[in-house]
Order: C-alpha cells, then sequence, then structure tokens
C-alpha cells in the first residue's frame, strides 16, 4: 500500500481534479481553520466545420468535420466552432451546455456564408434546434426554401435554452407551403417551454416565413425575459416580432418592421411556467410600417409596458391597438423614407437623407450597434429604426430637419 500523499503531490491532484470540474467553478481546499480556492482557467477551444470534411476527422482547422451537427456532439464549455462558406445540411439540434465564463459559440466565419438547407427526407420541424444554455448562434444562413421531401421546417432556429445570443443571421423562406395550424412556427423562436429565459436576437434578417394569411407563424416568436434589437423583419405571415406565453421583461429596440400580418405584438397567455401578466416590456425606436396591424397588445399585459419613439405608419387596419388607458409616447406617424421600399423583392430599409426617423430616438441605456455594426451612442444620435444613418458633419441637417429643404 502507498503511503499519504506529499503536499506538492496532493496539490497536483486537485489541480487536476479542478481541470475535470471546471463547470464547478473551482475546487476548494481547506486546512486547519484556513481555507485556499484554486480556481481552474478556462482553456478555450476551437473546431472548424467545411463542406470539403468528413465527420470521421478530428475538427482541426487541416482536418475539419463535414456536418455542424457533429461538431455540436463534441463541443465543451469555451468551445467556438468555426463553420466556412458553404452548403450544410439542417435538421440538427445542439444540446451541451456553456457557462457564463465559457460560452459555447457557433460562428460562420463569414457573414452569411454557412448557408443551412433542409436535408432529404427531413425529419425535423427545424433548420437548427437549440437547448444548450449560454449559447452562440452567430452569422448563419438558414434557407428554408427548397424542401427536398419529409417533415416540413416550421422554424428557422429554435432556442430552448437559456442565457443564448442568435445575432446576425439570415433566416428566410421558412414554412411557407405549410398547412396553416395552431402549432405555428418562427423564423427566430426563443421559447420558455422547457425552461429557457435570458436570450438575445440581435441584427438579424428574417423574412418570408409563413404561409399567407397565417396567423401563426411569426419572425421572431420570444415567450420568455429577452432583448430583441436592431433586426430586419419583412413578409411575415403572422406577426413580424410576436410575444407570448411567458414573455415579460422584453426589450424591442431598434428594429424594422414591414409588410406583414401584425408588426410587433407584446402579449402573454396560455401560460407554461408563470401566471403572467407580460410586464415591464419596453418597445422603443422601432418602424412599424405598412404591416396590416402596427403595434398592438394582445392577451394578459400590465401597466408597467412603455411603447416610446416608435415610428408606426400606414398600417392598414389600425397603427395602434393597446389595452384601454395605455398611452404611446413621442410616435412619429410618417412615412420612413427608406432609400427604396417595395412589398416585393429586396427592400432597402437604409433610411435617406429626408427620413423623419433620423436624430428621433429614444435614448437607451447599453444600446446595441444597428444592423449594419454603426453606433448608437449619444455622440452618434439614436435614429428609429435598424439603421443608422451616417451622421452629417457639424452643422449640417438631414433634409428632413432643414427648413430650406422644404421651400
Amino acid at each position: 500500500m502507498s503511503g499519504p500523499l506529499k503536499r506538492p503531490d496532493y496539490l497536483l491532484l486537485v489541480a487536476i481534479c479542478c481541470g475535470v470540474l471546471l463547470a464547478l467553478g473551482g475546487c476548494r481546499l481547506r486546512e486547519g481553520s484556513s481555507e485556499q480556492l484554486v480556481v481552474a482557467e478556462v482553456v478555450r477551444t476551437n473546431l472548424f466545420v467545411a463542406p470539403t470534411g468528413s465527420d470521421a476527422n478530428p475538427g482541426t482547422q487541416s482536418e475539419p468535420f463535414r456536418t455542424i451537427g457533429r461538431a455540436a456532439q463534441v463541443v465543451t464549455p469555451g468551445t467556438t466552432v468555426y463553420v466556412a462558406p458553404g452548403q450544410y445540411t439542417g435538421g440538427f439540434r445542439s444540446t451541451v451546455d456553456g457557462t457564463p465564463e465559457a460560452r459555447i459559440i457557433f460562428m460562420s466565419s463569414e457573414r452569411w456564408g454557412a448557408r443551412i438547407v433542409p436535408p432529404l427526407d427531413s425529419r425535423t420541424t427545424s433548420a437548427w434546434d437549440n437547448r444548450g444554455n449560454h449559447v452562440d448562434i452567430i452569422g448563419f444562413e438558414i434557407d428554408g426554401f427548397q424542401y427536398q421531401g419529409g417533415t416540413k421546417w416550421l422554424s428557422g432556429i429554435y432556442n430552448g435554452g437559456s442565457y443564448n445570443s442568435i445575432r446576425h443571421n439570415h433566416v428566410h423562406h421558412v414554412a411557407l407551403d405549410v398547412a396553416c395550424e395552431s402549432l405555428g412556427g418562427a423564423g427566430i423562436g426563443v421559447d420558455s417551454y422547457y425552461k429557457g429565459k435570458g436570450a438575445e436576437v440581435i441584427g438579424n434578417n428574417v423574412h418570408d416565413i409563413g404561409p399567407p394569411e397565417c396567423r401563426y407563424h411569426h419572425g421572431i416568436y420570444v415567450s420568455t425575459q429577452a432583448r430583441i434589437r436592431s433586426n430586419v423583419v419583412y413578409r411575415v405571415s403572422g406577426a413580424g416580432i410576436h410575444l407570448w406565453h411567458d414573455a415579460e421583461h422584453v426589450d424591442i429596440t431598434g428594429n424594422t418592421v414591414s409588410s406583414s400580418g401584425s408588426g410587433i405584438v407584446v402579449g402573454g397567455g396560455d401560460f407554461y411556467h408563470s401566471k403572467g401578466p407580460n410586464d415591464h416590456t419596453f418597445v422603443a425606436n422601432n418602424i412599424v410600417f405598412d404591416n396590416k396591424y402596427g403595434i398592438l397588445e394582445q392577451g394578459a399585459t400590465g401597466h408597467n409596458n412603455r411603447y416610446v419613439h416608435n415610428l408606426v405608419s400606414q398600417n392598414v387596419i389600425s397603427d395602434w391597438r393597446l389595452a384601454p388607458g395605455r398611452e404611446h409616447e413621442g410616435t412619429i406617424a410618417a412615412e420612413p423614407a427608406f432609400v427604396e421600399y417595395s412589398r416585393t423583392g429586396t427592400p432597402d430599409f437604409r433610411l435617406s437623407s429626408r427620413s423623419p426617423a433620423i436624430g428621433r430616438g429614444f435614448v437607451v441605456d447599453a444600446p446595441e450597434p444597428d444592423f449594419e455594426g454603426k453606433p448608437r451612442s449619444t455622440e452618434s444620435g439614436f435614429d428609429i429604426g435598424a439603421y443608422q444613418h451616417e451622421r452629417l458633419p457639424d452643422g449640417e441637417l438631414p433634409a428632413s430637419q432643414d427648413p430650406e429643404a422644404s421651400r
């Protein structure tokens, strides 16, 4: 039988244990009445995926995986998965949790370069089903247009985990020819059903979602606490942005929503884990233009919801439909003057120099950059909508604010 471990050997053993038990946040030593915390350092790792790879490879840069699903099986906290440009089949699930200090990041190495399409004989209702926590999904294109048999996609990116970020993705042509049913779907769905919470949906381009005249399919659908910022959403059969179930404390700021059934729906009901209502939701600096309805409340909503400095115009049935006694503040009811707009094709939602949205936004705390990454700040000004207009030289006014331009 071997003798007791000497102190240096003991510390070495503890260090090894700490590496194995990293998710526990560290290991604690006790000597008499004193305590010493040995914290394991987060070791970040990289994995690589490419169309020319193989899932039998180790996932290195020189020997990448072939599928995102394979990378999702082997990630650990602190892993960044770089996905090279090319086409990949969807219908996979990611389930591994990161940690607050060691998030798991899936990133297209070129924005919208990694394109996820339906597989042959699909077996899932989502292109990407994420159930892990502390996960980032950044820069992918989800293209559901080319159906190849099997189960049709109802959602592009479905998220059931907590503290996740869905950023700068292009999600389009999802569920265009499915039956309109209460099961519903969304381009990007953030769901509380699996007790997920605390999500971010930022800087995404979501369009052409859902069958015609179907109110169950939405652009961005959220049923928990979340931040929804600087997204471009258009041609959605239901709502461009829809809150329901356990949604509360949601920030909806700096988005552009157009040509959809409804622009922004703030609601609560059919609760999974709460008793509602949807309260303390903040809706500010959004452009909601040329939808059937503009901004409306449905179901159980609280008295602390605020609607501040939104441009809401030319929504066919009504621009606003809030609960009795609820008021909106600082609304601009005018055509937004996009660079180029039509209900078909690819609209250019950038603001022209004559736009009344320039410089009219509410100053928000911790602002996100705009859709293109331009900053929003008290120095640059706060514009309404997903795009921040280029700042003009000092003393020069945009045409919408220049007295000479109106003569």
